[in-house]
């Protein structure tokens, strides 16, 4: 049996952003509206984020899901009035996608929903805590996810 001493470095640390990211996943969806999935939220947080519209193939490559699976998202937020789908202009087969008014506020309500947890997390660990750790966890969220889709040499 392999000792934790043992693990590189690296694989500790990556370890430990999977646990956490578990164990925050769990707090949120216990907080999210009633029929809401944790995929759904990470639809609608993707475009609070970044704004705009996308298409389906553009929100599956983004949240590293099979079409199949990107479909039966939207279809479910669709019907729920949360995102807007509309043809491709560009397309006319293509569709194009971005969030309702209804499905910004269903975002916001999950948030503030778990606010009281962030705000214990905060009193006990300090604001400057996750003040310090944010930009490398930025800085590592952009690299990696630009090693996902290397540039292609032409």
């Amino acid at each position: 049996m392999a000792n934790k001493e043992e693990d590189p470095r690296i694989f500790a640390f990556f370890n430990e952003i999977g646990i956490i990211a578990q164990l925050s996943q769990t707090l949120l969806e216990r907080s999210l509206p009633e029929g809401l999935k944790m995929a759904h939220f990470v639809v609608l947080n993707h475009f609070a984020r970044l704004g705009g519209d996308r298409s389906p193939a553009e929100l599956a490559e983004a949240m590293q899901v099979t079409r199949g699976a990107m479909t039966n998202t939207i279809r479910r937020l669709e019907t729920r009035g949360l995102v807007e789908v509309r043809p491709d202009p560009r397309d006319g087969r293509g569709k194009r996608l971005r969030p309702t008014d209804r499905g910004l506020t269903v975002r916001q309500a999950a948030i503030a929903a778990i606010a009281p947890r962030m705000a214990d997390l905060e009193r006990h660990f300090g604001a400057a805590a996750f003040s310090t750790a944010l930009p490398f966890l930025q800085e590592l969220r952009v690299h990696l996810d630009t090693a996902r889709n290397p540039p292609t040499a032409r």
